[in-house]
């Protein structure tokens, strides 16, 4: 697929996703890798038109260098903006309690804290992306393993065979200690977020290298 295919694809996402205004990014494509270009009202609307471009067939990577320029209206002191995350931690069921912390530095957000499965540091930075006034967040919080290498392997294999959009057969999973390794070719970025997604899921796991080829 050639790149202004790709690039007319990934517009024609953009404007299909209701949560982004496609009006105010700008989209290139080059070896089918994007460049999002622009200035979006929120960071949580930045991330949405990411993973609308990854969607779309023929695409490699994504470079997201859209910035978020919060509107005059809705600027908050680090302070407001601090108490409304920690609310947001708190309330939220998927977050352990008191596992997680916030800091707010001229409106961006960084998380800290340990937690025993890749979901609950997820859970916690989808927390705080949409809360007015954010303008980015930076998620350190660490995934403690709790089982062996060898049983988040087979897990992870077992999850790869039961995805509809996966050839299992086309992938390799290797694990050292808490990070996983993965490898093979899909026909799709599609298909390699969902096996990458898969290798998340399983508990223990704080970092997945994905080497996956796209082979349209």
């Amino acid at each position: 697929m050639d790149d202004l295919t790709i690039k007319e694809d990934v517009e024609a996402e953009l404007q299909w996703e209701p949560s982004i205004d496609a009006a105010v990014i700008g989209v290139a494509v080059k070896d089918g890798v994007v460049t999002l270009s622009g200035r979006v009202p929120s960071y949580d609307q930045k991330m949405a038109a990411a993973r609308a471009a990854a969607r779309v067939r023929g695409v490699k990577a994504v470079a997201n260098e859209l910035e978020v320029g919060v509107p005059a209206a809705e600027e908050r002191t680090d302070e407001d903006i601090a108490r409304a995350v920690a609310n947001a931690l708190t309330w939220n069921t998927a977050i352990p309690a008191d596992k997680v912390k916030a800091q707010v530095s001229r409106g961006w957000v960084t998380l800290e804290g340990t937690v025993e499965w890749y979901y609950q540091k997820e859970a916690a930075e989808r927390a705080v992306r949409p809360i007015r006034g954010v303008k980015g967040v930076t998620n350190n919080i660490v995934v403690k393993p709790t089982v062996s290498a060898a049983v988040v392997k087979s897990q992870i294999e077992a999850a790869l065979k039961r995805s509809a959009e996966i050839d299992a057969q086309r992938i390799t999973v290797e694990t050292r200690g808490d990070t996983v390794i993965l490898r093979g070719r899909v026909r799709a970025e599609v298909e390699r977020h969902e096996a990458e997604r898969a290798a998340w899921a399983a508990p223990g796991v704080a970092k997945v290298e994905n080497y996956i080829i796209i082979e349209p």
